[in-house]
């Protein structure tokens, strides 16, 4: 599955925030460009008229924040996984990653404005690789570089903002 088709998970911060921010771009975002669109349009020639270009490439990236925004709220889980050991988003995991301890939380990217705590996406080759898994496995995942990462998973508790 990918994150488009599962569900995000996401602190009651960021799904406040996520919201706040499509409320925000579909009113006064909107009426915010289209007025540029127009007083540049009013200044002549739109061939050559950077601040038109300028204003209509801005709409076509916040339709696009707004689509993304869309999709990802449409989906949503917010609360604490279950406390049951097994690695899902919404957990805070403790891992020897190639040797090193690492403590982050799985979940969505969207968190980590709001959280103190590394994020690692449970579509990233890391998160892929222990979602499902439960305290004591030890896994592997390809880094880019083609080495493959040893993982063990020492401990995982659900988040607690």
């Amino acid at each position: 599955m990918t994150e488009t088709t599962q569900a995000t998970w996401l602190t009651q911060e960021a799904f406040d925030r996520l919201k706040a921010e499509l409320a925000h771009l579909e009113a006064e975002g909107r009426s915010e460009i289209t007025e540029r669109i127009a007083a540049a349009r009013d200044e002549g020639d739109l061939k050559e008229n950077g601040g038109y270009h300028a204003a209509r490439e801005e709409q076509a990236k916040q339709e696009a924040r707004i689509r993304e925004l869309k999709q990802k709220l449409r989906n949503v889980q917010i609360g604490t996984p279950p406390d049951d050991g097994v690695i899902e988003p919404g957990m805070v995991v403790t891992a020897l990653v190639a040797g090193d301890e690492m403590v982050f939380l799985l979940g969505s990217r969207e968190i980590a404005g709001t959280a103190d705590i590394d994020v690692f996406s449970p579509t990233s080759p890391l998160g892929a690789a222990i979602s499902g898994h439960s305290v004591g496995d030890t896994v592997s995942y390809v880094a880019p570089n083609g080495n493959e990462i040893p993982v063990e998973i020492t401990a995982a508790k659900p988040f607690q903002g």
